[in-house]
């Protein structure tokens, strides 16, 4: 160690030497004490005279830091390191996004990030949260409007955020006991229908539109109830012509699977302006699109149809309710076609198919009934003429 030379000033010390901030010969005012009775003597620089430290001032540093009332260097820098690993949410988050940035469905969750989750909860550590924070989440997002499956979306988020801290022990568990997540009710089973009228607006709308790439997509939706997503992936060597199947790539159930490709999807596509691009319906420079709502919303209010109506998502349902509705496809089947992981997503249209056996039974029982009415009669004609005969 450096010899210190001593000032006037009891457990003050100064050293020259070069300051490495500047470069140049300096002044180093070290000061030396204990912090607690029975303590370790420690012993640290407290300034530079270029940064107008004087002895006077290593003085009152030496007593504040004796009483307590400043920390020493070595636990400022304890602390410092503490605090840039303090495990916050957004610290959190950016070790999730990292890892979870491939997910198809990730983009949304980027959004409900940046909107609704940063502002009240960057700052925070996990153990830190309460069940009152996601209440006021909860009452505040729903407050501005939101549909309870956003807020239910937004929720979920936080909670898979913590459970991945967890898990990877970037974070303890936050107390169960404190931390709870009351989710909304949500209603998943709207099925989004069109009446004949509304259906022959649409087409007609389709049919008026300048943009008939949008326009055959919105018709390859109604066709084959393909989704949104599905459709904007759809390249060419994904339809075999031939065999008469069309091949989905990354679909929302995870595994590839194919559905027929039907002869009003087949003409379709027959038709449709091919371009250098590989995919069917591409986006900007040929790539894959990734968003239409501009234009068929276009298409929607040109054909006078409910604001609530989703152009793409409605046209799966209207392709799933025809087929329901027609009585001539199972739920079985219904499902495969739909592509639905679990029959529990198909039973929606299962009234459906319900009303289509009830007017069946009703036709039936119409046809019986007449067959009934003519026994009537033709038992009355048999009493008649054998009482006619007894007369006789």
């Amino acid at each position: 160690m450096a010899k210190r030379s001593k000032t006037k000033y009891v457990g003050v010390t100064e050293h020259h030497a070069q300051n490495p901030a500047t470069g140049k010969e300096d002044v180093a005012y070290y000061v030396r004490y204990r912090p607690a009775p029975g303590a370790s003597q420690i012993e640290e620089r407290v300034g530079w005279k270029s940064s107008g430290t004087t002895p006077a001032r290593a003085a009152n540093e030496r007593a504040a830091r004796i009483e307590g009332a400043k920390k020493s260097n070595q636990q400022r820098r304890e602390e410092e390191a503490a605090e840039r690993n303090r495990m916050t949410m957004a610290r959190l988050w950016e070790a999730f996004k990292e890892a979870k940035s491939s997910n198809k469905s990730f983009k949304d969750d980027i959004c409900r990030w940046g909107r609704y989750l940063e502002k009240p909860f960057a700052d925070k550590l996990p153990t830190e949260l309460v069940t009152l924070d996601v209440d006021r989440l909860r009452h505040r997002l729903t407050k501005q409007g939101l549909a309870p499956a956003t807020v239910k979306h937004t929720l979920v988020l936080l909670k898979r955020i913590i459970r991945f801290g967890v898990r990877t022990g970037l974070c303890p568990a936050p107390d169960p006991s404190r931390l709870y997540f009351q989710m909304p009710k949500v209603d998943n089973l709207k099925t989004e229908d069109l009446t004949p009228e509304e259906l022959t607006r649409l087409l007609k709308a389709m049919d008026d539109d300048p943009n008939q790439q949008v326009a055959d997509l919105m018709r390859m939706a109604l066709f084959t109830g393909m989704r949104r997503g599905e459709l904007f992936r759809l390249q060419w060597d994904h339809i075999d012509f031939e065999r008469g199947f069309i091949r989905l790539v990354e679909p929302k159930g995870g595994r590839e699977q194919r559905i027929p490709l039907n002869d009003a999807a087949r003409g379709l596509l027959k038709r449709h302006e091919r371009t250098d691009s590989p995919y069917v319906f591409p986006g900007r420079g040929g790539g894959q699109r990734v968003d239409i709502r501009k234009v068929v919303n276009r298409i929607r209010d040109r054909a006078c149809l409910p604001k609530d109506f989703r152009p793409l998502h409605g046209l799966r349902h209207v392709f799933a309710s025809m087929l329901a509705s027609s009585g001539q496809v199972d739920m079985y089947t219904l499902q495969k076609l739909l592509t639905h992981k679990s029959a529990a997503m198909t039973q929606r249209y299962a009234h459906l198919r319900d009303d289509a056996l009830r007017h069946g039974a009703d036709v039936a029982g119409t046809l019986f009934s007449a067959l009934d009415q003519g026994r009537e009669q033709r038992t009355k004609k048999v009493v008649s003429w054998s009482g006619a005969k007894g007369e006789g």
